[in-house]
């Protein structure tokens, strides 16, 4: 079925009427603001006119009393001369600091205002993010990884070779303790992948991680030993890893060589018997490290 051309053209020219209205209404309202534009600046432009004649009407004022000024000094003699030539140059000094001071002041306070009127700054917007610093070079890496290692197993081996520390954290010297034994592994994971010399990448990475869980290993070992300490242990058993601590302390401190070799005999024994039982694991460094103060107590 054709359409009806009498509706189509009813239908085009009532379009055409609507984007007509559309438009007047457009431009009527951009006069509208074009009209109050105007008016404002014309406002403007009066109050800056009104101020500018205000400034020219207090200049005659100025000059006729600077004029007067120089009458009477001329009429007083060379002392009033003096005089009124001195609060002359005070005057245009004054005047000439001033000047500047309020136009720079009044810009500013103009600056101030027309801030305030200009809206917030967009919300959403982030500052621009700092440059990521850049990753640090393997070997460096491996160089801190293997630094921290060492340390680690100075500490270790420092614990190793006291036979104080040994008693007093007994758990961290008995691989049956969990954390003890998570560590032992942790740490000879670290000693196998150790090098002396700056391996491939992938190897130095793997050492790093090594060292990691090693250190992590070791705090927690130790947190573990100092919670522990010997708690697990029965009354006798304690009495006895005490009886040792008092007799180490005393051949450490005492300034008699019999009663410092007596003591460290005394606590030797008291250990042998210790470790045989399964109470107190005294690793070898730490019975070398008590035979060499032992020995070290022998009377010349």
């Amino acid at each position: 079925m054709r359409p009806d051309p009498a509706a189509f053209h009813s239908a085009a020219f009532a379009d055409g009427r609507r984007l007509r209205e559309r438009s007047h209404r457009r431009r009527a309202r951009h006069e509208a603001r074009m009209e109050a534009h105007m008016a404002r600046a014309e406002m403007h432009r009066a109050r800056h006119m009104r101020r500018m004649a205000r400034r020219r009407a207090g200049r005659p004022f100025a000059a006729v009393a600077l004029v007067l000024l120089l009458f009477v000094a001329a009429a007083g003699g060379a002392e009033q001369a003096l005089n009124v030539a001195m609060f002359a140059v005070l005057f245009i000094a004054i005047t000439a600091i001033t000047g500047p001071a309020l136009l720079i002041g009044g810009a500013a306070v103009a600056l101030t205002r027309r801030s305030r009127r200009r809206g917030p700054v967009a919300a959403g917007t982030a500052p621009i993010p700092a440059r990521p610093a850049a990753p640090p070079r393997p070997e460096a890496a491996w160089q801190k990884a293997r630094a921290r290692f060492d340390a680690l197993r100075a500490e270790y081996a420092a614990f190793e070779c006291d036979p104080m520390a040994v008693l007093h954290r007994p758990a961290l010297a008995d691989v049956s303790v969990a954390s003890t034994a998570r560590f032992v592994d942790a740490f000879a994971e670290a000693q196998a992948l150790d090098t002396d010399a700056f391996p491939p990448a992938a190897h130095a990475t793997s050492f790093g991680s090594a060292v990691d869980r090693a250190e992590r290993a070791w705090r927690a070992a130790v947190d573990a030993a100092d919670r522990i300490r010997l708690s697990g242990l029965s009354p006798a058993e304690r009495g006895a890893v005490e009886r040792v601590i008092k007799l180490l302390t005393t051949a450490r401190d005492s300034d008699n060589d019999a009663e410092r070799l007596a003591a460290y005999t005394r606590a030797r024994a008291e250990l042998a018997k210790l470790d045989r039982t399964g109470v107190i694991h005294l690793p070898h460094t730490a019975a070398a490290a008590l035979d060499d103060a032992a020995r070290g107590a022998l009377p010349a």
